[in-house]
């Protein structure tokens, strides 16, 4: 077990009772298998569902609501409830635990984004377990990350955690539906996660009182070993469980590989949280020192300029009509059009700009492989 820091996603059908309820027993035991892991040293982050499990009841409600208004009134209910039942399980054990509602223009504000990290680390740094979910009482529909699996995933990546564990009630990945065929075969592990397996992958959900199924935890893997961050889906059981899943013994299927490495906070935002304000054309050169040479973009490979940005802005990048890049500029779309086909120095002459690259390698993120054009 080498894994420093670590994401642990708990769904609210690892949460509940049969009738969907909160259960205190099963999210005290979540928390002691939390604690085994801050006795060794290890830091917890935790993504936590079961905010409308928590505070349906108390509004009345003989069942989980299913409209809008009473998902947020119970989860505006709940979250406090939540909160408190996990601040009770930690202080057991001498620990603090602490709450964090997100919702995704958190993440696609560039200032935001780094206040959630600053915020985290520093829980961290004081021995404290962040407790992060959706704020599922105002959330609307285009803010949401859909799940809290995707969720978990874009603070794994944040937090360059060494481990995402997603606690789920099937034990792992099959090649097809266990609960519709017997002779389905569960992958043990998987060096990343295809396009293909995602496409195959039904998103229906064994349980009623989650919202992710199968295919979402697929995407949020995806999207966490892409930013350096190992993962495991499955299930577990008793106060050992995590212990027994970074130690390599856990029940369902692991991803990744130990030659991961961790994209660093900036380009994350770039890549998958950042709205892009222009496009920016370039010729075959330009192409192939962005895709095979890992080379920064500059005038001369420009050909065109499409919407209007500043710099600073976030523009795609393409070659013909694909999209193969995505950056941070250094010059406005105003300043390009004058520049484009120009050498470096006489950009930076004409324009006053101090920077060579329009749009420099550590600000820019590739989103098409060579050869796949």
């Amino acid at each position: 077990m080498i894994e420093k820091r670590v994401v642990v996603k708990i769904g609210s059908s690892s949460l509940t009772k049969k009738d969907g309820s909160l259960s205190i027993d099963k999210l005290t035991e979540h928390a002691e298998a939390i604690v085994q892991l801050l006795d060794e040293g290890i830091e917890v982050v935790l993504i936590s569902s079961g905010a409308i499990s928590a505070g349906f009841r108390d509004l009345g409600y003989s069942s989980r609501p299913v409209t809008v208004q009473g998902k947020q009134a119970a989860a505006a209910v709940g979250q406090g409830l939540l909160i408190e039942a996990y601040n009770q399980a930690f202080k057991k054990h001498g620990y603090v635990s602490a709450q964090l509602l997100l919702t995704r223009d958190v993440f696609t504000n560039k200032e935001q984004f780094s206040n959630v990290y600053q915020t985290i680390t520093e829980c961290l740094k004081r021995k404290v377990v962040p407790i992060i979910n959706e704020n599922d009482s105002v959330a609307i529909d285009e803010m949401t990350f859909g799940d809290n699996d995707m969720l978990s995933a874009q603070v794994s990546g944040l937090v360059n955690a060494d481990q995402l564990i997603l606690l789920t009630d099937v034990n792992g990945i099959y090649d097809k539906n266990p609960g519709a065929h017997a002779d389905a075969t569960r992958y043990n592990h998987l060096s990343y996660i295809s396009n293909e397996l995602i496409e195959q992958t039904s998103q229906d959900s064994s349980s009623k009182v989650g919202t992710g199924g199968m295919k979402s935890k697929l995407i949020a893997a995806q999207l966490a070993t892409n930013v350096g961050v190992n993962c495991f889906v499955g299930t577990g059981h008793g106060q050992d469980k995590l212990v027994n899943i970074l130690n390599g013994s856990g029940d369902g299927t692991y991803i990744g590989t130990r030659e991961t490495v961790h994209v660093r906070k900036h380009k994350q935002w770039i890549a998958y949280h950042s709205e892009p304000t222009g496009r920016i054309i370039v010729d075959e050169g330009a192409k192939k020192a962005l895709l095979s040479d890992g080379k920064s973009l500059l005038a001369a490979g420009i050909i065109g300029v499409e919407e209007d940005f500043d710099a600073q802005d976030i523009v795609n990048i393409y070659f013909n009509q694909d999209r193969i890049a995505k950056g941070q500029v250094n010059y406005s779309a105003e300043q390009i059009k004058q520049v484009r086909g120009l050498s470096s120095q006489e950009a930076m002459l004409l324009t006053g700009c101090t920077h060579p690259e329009v749009v420099h390698r550590n600000n820019l993120i590739l989103t098409i492989q060579e050869g796949k054009l």
